[in-house]
């Protein structure tokens, strides 16, 4: 399968998202668009402890709710992964950027970060 390009518009979608997500109180650690091969397509991937207190399947009704009570529609909603602080992936991601200063804008890829291979990635946020 061929791999999509990330555009300049889902770039702003996704910082659109995480503004939306900070309004509301959600403190986002992790945010970033990821090309992962397990899926093979890009995904806006979160983490944040909001979503790890919202249980199993809490953290995408978290997330859908907070963007419907912005008006943000489900059809301009892009395919999320919401993973656990203690996830691998996430632990990982922290441990090799959660000291630099800014992340915003970097991109990431072609490396291994807990166990799963990231092609490429754009990201907003790492702490």
């Amino acid at each position: 399968m061929a791999k999509t390009i990330l555009v300049g518009p889902d770039i702003e979608r996704g910082a659109k998202i995480l503004q939306i997500l900070d309004d509301a109180g959600l403190k986002v650690s992790i945010a970033l668009w990821a090309f992962l091969p397990d899926y093979e397509d890009w995904r806006l991937i979160l983490s944040g402890r909001k979503f790890d207190a919202a249980g199993l399947k809490g953290p995408y009704r978290l997330f859908h709710e907070t963007l419907d009570a912005a008006g943000f529609t489900l059809e301009e909603t892009p395919i999320v992964g919401i993973f656990r602080n203690t996830d691998p992936f996430i632990r990982s991601l922290r441990k090799a950027f959660g000291k630099t200063k800014s992340v915003d804008g970097m991109r990431l890829g072609g490396q291994t970060f807990g166990h799963r291979f990231v092609e490429d990635a754009y990201a907003y946020r790492i702490s």
